[in-house]
């Protein structure tokens, strides 16, 4: 399924300011491959996830989806086959109702109102917020918007899913319905965050980025537990594995 694989080869991108954002990003993801894509502030994360779906054109090197390199002539082509979640569910949902905003995408590609209305169904049901249709989206919960705005993508029948710090802003129950949700998909999953207990419990591999680079890449159970890679790059470990502070300090007082 060569449609399914994201190559980046030797991406770089500079603002207008001439700031350098990436200095050569080199990756290869395949099919059902799920990916954190992890690194501190600045480090290019929302950067790189602007080249994959096209808001951003690297300076030099090239973004491949498939068979089919990432230029402004292809960009129609990219756009089914990847479906982009933003950090913020306000960005992406504008409807006056749950059912128009999941609807907007399938409509826009000219479908007949029959397969629209299946796609929204779909959508929302694997997401469990069928119940929601004529809601307003403004009326969700934190977490309701998230699985309605991932239930935007959906409808567009993408094989990869790109998101943007999908945890960011939930409550502990929000989150873990969402890492549910993720798991259960078969989609290649590209996903920038800074909760670096969603990467380990989500993503088997993961790539982390400093200063534009990619400094490593590899199995997240092995980076996120390494002082070697995280130190330099501005991480800790994920909190699941800091283990307790107090019992910490009451062991170097005995």
């Amino acid at each position: 399924m060569s449609h399914h694989i994201v190559e980046a080869t030797d991406v770089r991108y500079a603002y207008s300011d001439g700031t350098s954002a990436l200095n050569g990003v080199s990756f290869r993801i395949t099919h059902g491959e799920a990916v954190a894509i992890v690194g501190a502030n600045g480090a290019g994360k929302s950067t790189l996830l602007g080249h994959l779906v096209g808001w951003l054109s690297p300076s030099s090197g090239t973004i491949r989806i498939g068979d089919t390199i990432l230029t402004q002539q292809t960009l129609a082509i990219i756009r089914r086959t990847v479906g982009m979640v933003f950090q913020e569910p306000d960005d992406q949902l504008f409807m006056p109702t749950v059912f128009e905003d999941v609807a907007f995408g399938p409509v826009n590609m000219g479908l007949p109102h029959d397969q629209v209305h299946a796609r929204v169904a779909s959508a929302l049901a694997t997401v469990g917020m069928e119940h929601l249709a004529h809601r307003p989206p403004y009326h969700l919960s934190g977490g309701e918007k998230r699985a309605v705005a991932i239930a935007t993508v959906l409808a567009m029948s993408p094989d990869i899913l790109v998101m943007d710090e999908p945890s960011s802003g939930l409550d502990p129950r929000a989150r873990r319905r969402l890492i549910a949700l993720l798991m259960s998909f078969e989609h290649t999953r590209i996903i920038a965050t800074h909760d670096l207990d969603l990467a380990l419990e989500l993503c088997p591999r993961t790539i982390v980025l400093h200063k534009g680079q990619v400094a490593a890449d590899g199995p997240t159970a092995k980076l996120l537990t390494d002082p070697a890679v995280l130190e330099p790059c501005g991480l800790e470990k994920p909190l699941s594995l800091q283990g307790c502070p107090v019992c910490a300090a009451t062991g170097r007082q005995s």
